[in-house]
């Protein structure tokens, strides 16, 4: 298992050089990918070139880039220009979003979610691979058959023969359409113990395609707080699992939300998104239960850390993506020198 670092969203000025001394940092511990989010704020593509521009060996991944907010066309243009530019340590991981996101800043109607990625994937890889683009599916259909449109071919070459493209799947047909056409699943809230229902779904995919598993990248966003007491180092990580679980979403679509369900937290979930949606976000993150927080996260002191990430590891995780929680930037630089530590004594290949 490999270590990952995944730096969320940009939240303003202030964050802009610490995210530099973060993944500048990483890369001097051996880590070997920084991934950057988008939502409605920071685009992934420009925080990843930025800073590509500014390291030497860590490879850069989209966690991700938004489908509904590009066609496939420019997604592979964008991709090819990272690949190119970072010398071939580019990734290019995808997802849908969710429907508030898609339809209320995109205007892209959430429609036929799993189709849609899948016409995606195929019309990306074919403008990668520098075929001629000529596509007829539900969703896309290129060149338009009623104009002076014709099809098209990319006119670079990424420096990479092959750009992995990852997906971001939470529900089970997702993961099943990941572990299909993708070469890796980017988790979010990945639990070792409800690992193997996860995996199945992905197996399930490869099995599918007639694909082996050590082709496969499981890539989990895992948060990680540092200190003596593991209970304590659970309340930095509260806000981001209520805003997920609580408020990413509607009442009827929180795909993390149906997720914390299905891990058993049903009761749990329901108080958290009615909290939430009540605009009592501090009740919400006070009701996210203990047992969530820490079994999706690497919580407390070095040896309980090396102790975990053996669990990921043993549970089918590839690469650790991690989440480096802290008061300032120096104490988010140290916990990634733990985790790598953490690791070292853990054993893990």
């Amino acid at each position: 298992m490999r270590l990952g670092l995944n730096l969320g969203y940009l939240v303003g000025a202030d964050d802009v050089r610490g995210q530099l001394q973060l993944t500048q940092h990483a890369e001097s511990l051996g880590y070997e990918v920084v991934w950057a989010a988008e939502a409605y704020g920071s685009d992934s593509p420009t925080v990843l070139a930025w800073l590509a521009a500014q390291t030497s060996v860590i490879d850069i991944g989209s966690a991700v880039m938004q489908i509904p907010a590009r066609t496939p066309a420019m997604t592979a243009m964008t991709a090819a220009s990272l690949d190119l530019l970072s010398e071939g340590r580019f990734r290019l991981g995808l997802g849908v979003s969710g429907p508030q996101v898609s339809e209320g800043w995109h205007g892209v109607r959430f429609d036929r979610p799993l189709a849609r990625t899948r016409e995606f994937v195929d019309i990306v890889r074919m403008a990668l691979n520098r075929t001629t683009v000529a596509y007829q599916g539900r969703a896309y259909t290129l060149p338009l058959p009623d104009g002076p449109g014709k099809a098209l071919k990319l006119t670079i070459t990424p420096h990479a023969d092959r750009i992995p493209i990852y997906l971001a799947a939470v529900g089970p047909k997702n993961l099943e359409l990941a572990g299909e056409i993708a070469d890796g699943w980017l988790a979010v809230f990945f639990a070792p113990g409800y690992a193997d229902e996860q995996l199945a779904g992905v197996r399930a995919g490869h099995d599918r395609a007639g694909r082996k598993e050590d082709d496969f990248d499981v890539v989990a966003t895992v948060p990680l707080v540092v200190g003596a007491d593991a209970r304590s180092c659970a309340d930095p990580v509260r806000p981001y699992a209520a805003l997920y679980v609580g408020g990413m979403g509607s009442r009827d679509q929180n795909f993390y939300n149906q997720l914390a369900v299905r891990m058993g937290y049903e009761e749990a979930a329901a108080t958290v998104q009615d909290l939430y949606l009540s605009r009592r976000p501090r009740d919400a993150m006070a009701a996210m239960p203990y047992e969530f927080i820490d079994s999706t996260s690497l919580l407390g002191p070095k040896e309980r850390l090396a102790e975990r990430l053996a669990e990921f590891a043993a549970a089918g995780v590839t690469t650790c993506a991690i989440i480096p929680h802290g008061d300032s930037v120096e104490e988010k630089l140290s916990a990634l020198t733990t985790a790598a530590e953490a690791l070292e004594l853990a054993g893990v290949t």
